[in-house]
């Protein structure tokens, strides 16, 4: 009596597939690792443990990089330990004078011309004594030169480069991930339903197409006249909805009539539970691939809107901002903000760039 020993393996499903071709892929894995890298610089400075700093005006007024050297033309600001000479146009400076000469105790009792004591005496005489300590006070210490240079006010332009990496990357991810979920639950609804529902969404997205991309954010962000990173995540996430919708509505038409479907429609599912927990999986990848093309494109259109001034508000950096600073700068010949912006866009962009495609064809099922 013999036994029959089978060895029976489980197929791999969709997405060990898909990680097995994306690490066959070199140029796939070195651009996310590129992606993984720029999100743990995201990471550490949301946190406030890298460039926290930012603001701190640390260097001279566009202190040049350290390969260039200092300024030759002493526009570089130096340590001062001499006083502040006094300007001789400044209507306070002969009363800044005379409170030097005078003893303290005088200078608590001030008159008008009445002879009647000014209730504002104490508090002007602190004042005037604050003034004169100016001219012994010192000017801070700044640097001639830093790693990459600074801006007009002395910021460095690597800690500036980060934290406007900070902003640029979160209004790209969190954009897109609305956008993608609006076009999903659009196009599901659409392709699942159709007749006068797939209708209506169809006349809706035919709406959104017919205007220019970069002409509609632009209106809308007219609009809402609100600058801050919320509204330009809603903007572009109500405005960026299309692609995903197109895509998503084209799937569930396919998805319906399949044997699954009608299995789940046999014991009784709700048109919810089909929609989204027997169809959704199968089609999840679609979603995802989405999410990736459109974080390349919001983080550009970010860029676009804040170096045309509708985008994030005074006191907040990002690479449009940047840009947008670089222009004036270049008068002057100061190139170095204008490349640190240009740079870390271009790395970033390229690299989701070359991911994402590997990821759309990792994901595709007729590849074998």
């Amino acid at each position: 009596m013999s036994t029959l020993h089978t060895n029976q393996t489980a197929s791999p499903g969709l997405w060990a597939l898909a990680w097995r071709r994306l690490r066959a892929d070199k140029i796939a894995m070195s651009a996310m690792s590129v992606v993984i890298a720029f999100l743990v610089v995201l990471s550490l400075s949301a946190s406030g443990l890298i460039a926290a700093d930012w603001e701190q005006e640390i260097g001279a007024s566009y202190a040049p990089p350290h390969f260039i050297g200092a300024d030759s033309s002493g526009a570089a600001a130096k340590v001062a330990e001499e006083p502040v000479p006094e300007n001789p146009l400044d209507p306070l400076a002969d009363v800044i004078r005379e409170l030097r000469k005078a003893p303290a105790s005088q200078q608590a009792i001030i008159t008008n011309e009445y002879g009647v004591p000014d209730p504002l005496a104490k508090e002007m005489s602190e004042i005037y004594t604050e003034l004169a300590k100016v001219g012994k006070a010192t000017v801070a210490a700044k640097l001639d030169t830093l790693p990459f240079g600074a801006d007009k006010w002395g910021h460095d332009i690597i800690k500036k480069t980060i934290k406007g990496a900070e902003t640029s990357i979160i209004v790209g991810l969190v954009a897109a991930f609305l956008a993608t979920l609006l076009g999903t639950l659009f196009g599901a609804l659409a392709g699942y339903f159709g007749n006068r529902v797939d209708d209506f969404f169809n006349w809706f997205y035919s709406i959104f197409t017919s205007i220019p991309y970069l002409l509609l954010i632009l209106s809308v962000a007219a609009v809402l006249q609100q600058k801050g990173v919320t509204t330009i995540i809603l903007i572009l996430a109500f405005t960026g909805w299309t692609g995903p919708f197109r895509l998503i509505r084209a799937e569930y038409m396919k998805h319906k009539n399949r044997e699954y479907v009608w299995a789940a429609d046999a014991i009784g599912a709700s048109d919810f539970r089909k929609m989204f927990i027997h169809i959704f999986p199968n089609v999840s990848h679609v979603a995802l691939v989405q999410v990736s093309i459109l974080v390349v494109g919001f983080i550009k259109s970010e860029v676009i809107l804040s170096f045309l001034g509708f985008g994030v508000p005074v006191g907040v950096v990002s690479w449009g901002s940047m840009l947008n600073e670089a222009q004036n700068e270049l008068i002057l010949g100061k190139w170095w903000q204008l490349v640190a912006a240009t740079a870390g866009m271009a790395v970033l962009v390229t690299a989701f760039s070359l991911f994402t495609d590997a990821l759309r064809d990792a994901l595709d099922p007729k590849l074998k």
